[in-house]
């Protein structure tokens, strides 16, 4: 069995990728660590944020082959493997975000952030394979990159601590 995908479809799979990683940094951020922690939390959702608008703004963007149908699909069945592979891949939406950090301290918590976002660049690159160039496989380039800055973000927040 062959799997393709187009730009927008992985796009909007970024985007509610992006919104579950928010939704944790808040869930963490209300864990009860110190106020300056809490900050650095709410900033890594803000900046999540930022990225779900980054790839909304590249959905608006794309031309007219990058969100062609790849196959006859009246049901959607496709969004709804993609959204369900967001929602249980990166930034795992079967776990309550505040059940994973409680407990933890600010190293362990930054620590899931990393490896959540690692998991989400290798994730992205396998995608990259299911999309074209004609479809819009640039676009998931755009995707990692934007993944790589998170992960070195992390990096030198936990550096620093």
């Amino acid at each position: 069995m062959s799997f393709s995908f187009n730009a927008d479809e992985i796009l909007k799979m970024a985007e509610q990728i992006e919104r579950n990683g928010a939704r944790f940094y808040r869930s963490a951020a209300d864990a009860g660590f110190d106020q300056k922690i809490s900050d650095k939390l709410l900033e890594l959702a803000e900046m999540e944020d930022s990225h779900e608008k980054i790839f909304s703004t590249m959905r608006r963007e794309l031309d007219s082959r990058e969100t062609e149908s790849i196959a006859f699909d009246p049901d959607g069945e496709t969004e709804r493997y993609l959204m369900a592979m967001a929602d249980s891949n990166i930034f795992d939406q079967t776990v309550d975000p505040s059940d994973q950090v409680r407990g933890k301290t600010i190293e362990q918590v930054l620590n899931i952030a990393l490896a959540t976002e690692k998991e989400s660049i290798l994730f992205y690159l396998g995608l990259q394979n299911l999309v074209s160039e004609r479809l819009g496989k640039g676009k998931v380039d755009g995707i990692v990159k934007e993944e790589i800055g998170h992960v070195a973000l992390l990096k030198g927040h936990l550096e620093a601590l």
